[in-house]
């Protein structure tokens, strides 16, 4: 055989190969970066309890519909009322505020709201994923300014946050 003929035939077996071996290893990209195994097609949040003694009553509910909120619109899920194939569950634990920047006179210039939720994580197909975990973020706010005037956009600014670290340790795997 000539030289030319063995290149072109390691070059068609190569190529017979890579497609062999591709096509036997499935791999899922998204464009949230989610790495979601292809056999899971439901997931499932479970209201989250608010047992912190100082948190609105509304907090639990809005936690757990911008989990929900961002998994629709983020992932190819499809949201059950029963256990999902990736199921999410827990509770607020935590809803503080205190002062944050002491001035010289030693009043506050600063507050701190954190709040704490401890969430479970379970991935049917894929266990070793699964994890219990606590998420805390903090916003802060002038202490001139009352909590009850600030409370609102602060919940939202943190629920934000805390739906983005759970949704990235459940589910993207940087």
């Amino acid at each position: 055989m000539r030289k030319e003929h063995i290149h072109i035939m390691l070059f068609l077996l190569l190529g017979m190969g890579t497609l062999l071996v591709g096509s036997c290893v499935q791999i899922r990209y998204t464009t949230t970066g989610a790495s979601i195994p292809p056999e899971a097609k439901t997931f499932s949040v479970n209201y989250f309890q608010n047992n912190a003694q100082l948190a609105p009553p509304a907090m639990a509910q809005l936690i757990t519909d911008a989990l929900i909120d961002k998994i629709a619109s983020q992932t190819r899920l499809t949201l059950t009322s029963g256990t999902g194939d990736i199921h999410f569950e827990g509770e607020i634990t935590g809803y503080d505020t205190r002062p944050e920047a002491i001035m010289g006179d030693e009043q506050a210039a600063m507050n701190r709201l954190t709040i704490t939720l401890n969430v479970r994580f379970i991935n049917k197909y894929d266990p070793d994923n699964d994890f219990e975990s606590r998420f805390t973020r903090f916003q802060t706010y002038l202490s001139s300014e009352s909590l009850s005037a600030v409370e609102t956009r602060l919940i939202e600014q943190i629920n934000k946050e805390l739906v983005e670290d759970i949704f990235n340790r459940a589910l993207v795997n940087w």
